[in-house]
């Protein structure tokens, strides 16, 4: 279960984001953060692989790595201060829609969708919406999905194909470059309190019809 240890070694990483330190509190991170964070994501993957079995169960598989990519980076810290999952069919990089959990020192963070579309699948997306416009402007206004949600959010485009200029006067949605929910909620009312899985799913059971709708889009 994720505890107040969990967070504590966040809270201290953030302030110490160095090798010297990470390496001198390497077991705090293998038994506190690490161990805790995959037992959760084994038992999430027991329900979304019964969803998808095209999701891998290997809850390493889902895991980020908590090592930085700095190459290009102006910030140079290098170790998130997030532990990081990813669950979509095929693995956490695939550009088919799935679901992710992220949870830092103080909140966790609950999503879905896709995230990174290449130009050729943003176009079916795209063709997609525009054979029935209001289909995605249900999915993402059902009460539901508001509550838990808000907006559907991801980066827009400033112009589109003039093809889908006339479904553009029904939903602007068609001007979207990804297609995703994110919510963020406090960590501390769920240490070592199972109630955490039961609340993870609860948003992703919201997330499922757009990942179907998004899936049937890039079928």
């Amino acid at each position: 279960m994720i505890t107040k240890a969990y967070s504590q070694f966040f809270k201290e990483l953030s302030k110490n984001n160095h090798k010297e330190w990470f390496h001198a509190n390497k077991k705090r991170y293998e038994n506190e953060v690490k161990a805790p964070f995959l037992d959760l994501l084994e038992e999430l993957l027991v329900t979304l692989v019964e969803w998808d079995s095209r999701i891998l169960p290997d809850p390493k598989k889902a895991l980020f790595r908590i090592n930085r990519d700095v190459r290009f980076a102006k910030d140079k810290s290098p170790y998130h201060t997030i532990m990081k999952a990813g669950f979509s069919p095929n693995g956490k990089k695939s550009i088919l829609p799935g679901y992710y959990l992220g949870i830092d020192s103080d909140s966790i963070h609950v999503g879905g969708g896709l995230f990174m579309l290449r130009p050729p699948q943003l176009k079916k997306v795209r063709e997609y919406i525009a054979e029935e416009p209001h289909e995605l402007e249900e999915l993402v206004q059902d009460i539901n999905f508001t509550q838990n949600f808000g907006k559907l959010k991801g980066e827009k485009s400033k112009r589109l194909d003039k093809n889908l200029l006339k479904a553009s006067e029904q939903t602007d949605l068609i001007y979207h470059k990804q297609f995703y929910a994110m919510a963020e909620f406090p960590l501390e009312p769920f240490f070592g309190k199972s109630e955490l899985v039961d609340e993870v799913f609860s948003h992703f059971k919201v997330i499922r019809p757009l990942n179907t709708y998004l899936s049937q889009a890039l079928d």
